[in-house]
Parts: C-alpha cells; structure tokens; sequence
C-alpha cells in the first residue's frame, strides 16, 4: 500500500473505539498527519485526558500503519497526544453523532 495522507486515514478509520464502537476518524481524534520521508507524525486528542484506552489506541494506531512497506511501527511512527484544543462532540462526524444520539 502506497503511503499517502488519504490511504493513512483509511487505515486509521479501521481502529475502533470500543466503548463507542466508533472510528478514531470519525470521532474526530486526529488533528493533524504529517509524512515525512517515510516517517508517520501524528497530532491526535482523546475524549478525554484521563481516558484508560491511551496505550490500546496507541498499539493499534501503529498496528494499523504498519503495512506501509518501509514503515517500522516503532522507529517510523509518532503519536503526539494533545489536548489543545480539547475534543468537543462537535468534532465528530455527523454519521457518527447520529449514532450516538447526538444533535
């Protein structure tokens, strides 16, 4: 698989929360994806900052990007955990409030 902006969210869209059965993606956690030679930088929040699923999410963002040919899951990865500016429901897709029951 081709290492690309679009084929890293499609990837990242393939991690589920489990306590909401909801994508990462579409729970608006990613802030920003930066590649960089074939290096992965992400900035991501969590719901919030005392979430227990931090090292569950870590695990498997790097489980998911590394079938990028070249990509080591722990050399060629990085995950900057952020909670500036905070997640606010509003940062969900709308699919994914209508399936929590959000307006």
């Amino acid at each position: 698989m081709k290492l690309t902006q679009d084929n890293i969210y499609k990837q990242l869209s393939t991690v589920i929360d489990p306590e909401t059965g909801i994508d990462l993606v579409s729970m608006g956690l990613f802030y920003k994806i930066e590649i960089i030679d074939n290096s992965i930088k992400i900035r991501m929040t969590l719901t919030s900052p005392g979430c227990p699923l931090v090292e569950v999410f870590d695990t498997m963002i790097r489980d998911v990007l590394s079938v990028f040919e070249g990509v080591d899951r722990y050399q060629d990865i990085s995950i900057d955990l952020t909670f500036d500016p905070p997640w606010v429901p509003d940062m969900m897709s709308e699919e994914a409030k209508a399936e929590l029951g959000i307006d």
